[in-house]
C-alpha cells in the first residue's frame, strides 16, 4: 500500500449557480477546505512522501486568486457586470456552473500542473521526486459537505 499525506489549505471563496432552483443562485461564500492528497510507493531519503512546504509552494499561488473571490458562470447576465466592477476577484467558468465538484476538479488539475513543474524545475530548497502523485482533491464546502476529483493517481513527472 502506498504512503499517503494530505495537505489543507482554506479559503474564504464565493460563487453563485444561476441554474439553481433556490437561494444558491445568489451570490453567497463558503469557508472551503482544500484537501489536496498525495502519495508515493516508496519515502524520500528524509522519510516523506514529500515536505508539506512543496504543497504552498506548488499550488498556493493558484488557490490565493480563489480566496475572496466569486466564482460565475460566464452566461450568467450579471458576469460581465461583476467582471467589470471587481476585476480578477471574479472568476469565470466558461458556461459552466462553478459547483464545488467543478472547483475540485480545477484544482486537481492545477495541482497536478503545479507540482509537474516543481518537481521538474529542482530549484526549489525541498525536492520532489517525480514518482510522487496526486492522487486526489477534495473540497470542503461547509464542515459537512465535501466534494472530491480523482481520476486516478497522477504522477509529477
Amino acid at each position: 500500500m502506498p504512503y499517503r499525506v494530505c495537505k489543507m489549505i482554506e479559503i474564504e471563496n464565493g460563487h453563485m449557480l444561476s441554474k439553481h432552483p433556490d437561494k444558491c443562485r445568489f451570490p453567497h461564500g463558503h469557508t472551503r477546505r482544500v484537501e489536496i492528497i498525495l502519495e508515493s510507493e516508496e519515502l524520500d531519503a528524509n522519510g516523506m512522501v514529500c515536505d508539506f512546504k512543496i504543497v504552498k509552494t506548488a499550488i498556493g499561488d493558484y488557490l490565493d486568486t480563489f480566496d475572496h473571490a466569486l466564482c460565475m458562470n460566464t452566461d450568467d447576465p450579471m458576469y460581465s457586470t461583476l467582471k467589470a466592477a471587481y476585476g480578477d476577484r471574479v472568476i469565470g467558468f466558461t458556461s459552466t456552473e462553478p459547483t464545488t465538484e467543478v472547483l475540485a476538479k480545477a484544482f486537481y488539475d492545477s495541482c497536478v500542473v503545479g507540482f509537474a513543474a516543481y518537481a521538474k524545475s529542482g530549484t526549489g530548497r525541498y525536492k520532489l521526486r517525480p514518482s510522487v502523485t496526486v492522487l486526489r482533491v477534495r473540497v470542503w464546502e461547509t464542515s459537512s459537505s465535501w466534494a472530491e476529483y480523482s481520476p486516478g493517481s497522477q504522477s509529477c513527472k
